[in-house]
């Protein structure tokens, strides 16, 4: 891919590096705010505490978290590699690119596009769908509008899954946005409230269109990167289609357990998964995903 020198997005938290724990009753601060600014006592105690957390910040320490019901971080120095740090780079990059897309798609529909804000995250993280550790792999928490990665999972893909190449992980990236463009589309919640009317296996099946179709968003920002900014080079396309069936469930299954069962299949077989990223590709058109609307998958 030609990345490098490509715009960097604004919308990257990293927390490599940092601890976290939860904190419970924060939310009661916030609550209590009407209160306090009703009496000069109270606007004191308020005045006190933007102090407090000020010099918090300075000495390394986050505490407005607090007055959500959220975490308190203590900053820890740590010093990364040079190819940690460009995979960083090469994360912020991408997902600056799949901005550029949305907008323009969004744009199309008359729509403004929300960008997503990307977590980096070493071991273990907090997000408001809960906590999760890196054995989870890349996810998106529709409850916050972030994506979520440990680095370390690209190390996994490529070593593991037999899926090295920075198209790959671009490709991973770009289907965890996806998922964020369901949320926008209210796709997401329709599936959420379908699947509580289903059985667990017709719930499965809705799981797997909804994984395919974030495969044919992955696919389509993979297509307006090629076309308009010419980032792909030989090789990138077949990359991704590597990725994409190496984490399909019938193949996963077989590798964890020697048998594939296809009624808990979540995210759809390599072959669908690899058939949904090349459809995106090739037409770059969002009704081109509507995997719903298929009758064959």
């Amino acid at each position: 891919m030609r990345w490098r020198g490509g715009r960097r997005s604004s919308n990257i938290e990293d927390r490599r590096g940092i601890s976290s724990g939860p904190v419970a009753g924060g939310g009661a601060l916030l609550r209590l705010l009407p209160l306090l600014i009703q009496t000069r006592v109270g606007r004191w105690i308020l005045i006190s505490g933007v102090v407090v957390v000020i010099g918090a910040r300075i000495l390394g320490v986050d505490l407005l978290p607090l007055l959500s019901g959220g975490q308190v971080t203590q900053s820890q120095s740590q010093t990364f590699s040079a190819e940690d740090q460009e995979l960083a780079d090469f994360v912020s990059v991408v997902l600056a690119d799949t901005e550029d897309t949305w907008e323009t798609v969004f744009k199309s529909l008359g729509r403004n596009y929300e960008h997503p804000r990307l977590v980096l995250f070493t071991s273990r993280v907090q997000s408001a769908c809960g906590g999760a550790d890196a054995a989870m792999g890349p996810f998106y928490c529709p409850a916050d509008h972030r994506v979520y990665i440990d680095l370390s999972f690209y190390q996994d893909l490529k070593t593991r899954h037999g899926a090295p190449g920075d198209f790959a992980q671009a490709y991973v990236i770009a289907h965890e946005v996806g998922h964020h463009v369901q949320a926008l589309l209210g796709i997401s919640a329709k599936v959420h409230q379908a699947r509580g009317r289903v059985s667990a296996v017709e719930g499965n099946k809705l799981s797997v269109r909804q994984e395919l179709q974030a495969d044919c968003f992955a696919g389509l920002w993979g297509h307006h990167a090629n076309t308009q900014r010419q980032m792909l080079e030989s090789g990138d396309l077949d990359e991704a289609l590597a990725a994409a069936a190496a984490i399909g469930d019938d193949r996963l299954q077989k590798q964890a357990r020697g048998t594939v069962t296809p009624d808990s299949f979540t995210h759809g077989s390599s072959a669908q998964r690899v058939t949904w990223f090349r459809r995106g590709f090739e037409s770059g058109r969002l009704d081109a995903c509507d995997t719903f609307a298929a009758e064959a998958l």
